[in-house]
């Protein structure tokens, strides 16, 4: 399992779809999208922001059990070491994104609250 370029293609072309979702239609049946990056085929749907947390949310889940998954896989004389480096790697990277988007949703709430009415 290695972190590649299209995967950081993919990445950029989900937060492209969550950000704007309606100007990439053709997205959502599998196609490239217009902005000429590769769509992975998964709909977001009309959830719109709690839709794309949780989806972040279930993301890193699964990328922190497949961290584990590897290193359970090492410990047991099975596993290859850079399977496990890169799989930490990429849990501990979507980890780091939820929590910077966790932050920002704070700091939003509090700015709003400090809002005169």
């Amino acid at each position: 399992m290695s972190i590649g370029s299209l995967d950081g293609l993919s990445a950029y072309a989900r937060a492209a779809r969550a950000t704007n979702p309606l100007a990439d239609t053709g997205a959502r049946t599998g196609g490239l999208a217009p902005s000429g990056g590769l769509a992975s085929g998964t709909s977001i749907g009309g959830g719109g922001f709690g839709a794309m947390v949780e989806n972040m949310v279930s993301q890193t889940g699964d990328a922190l059990r497949g961290a584990e998954t590897q290193s359970i896989r090492q410990i047991g004389g099975k596993g290859d070491l850079i399977d496990v480096v890169t799989a930490i790697g990429a849990a501990e990277t979507a980890l780091d994104t939820v929590v910077a988007v966790r932050d920002r949703v704070v700091s939003a709430y509090s700015d709003i609250m400090k809002m005169q009415i």
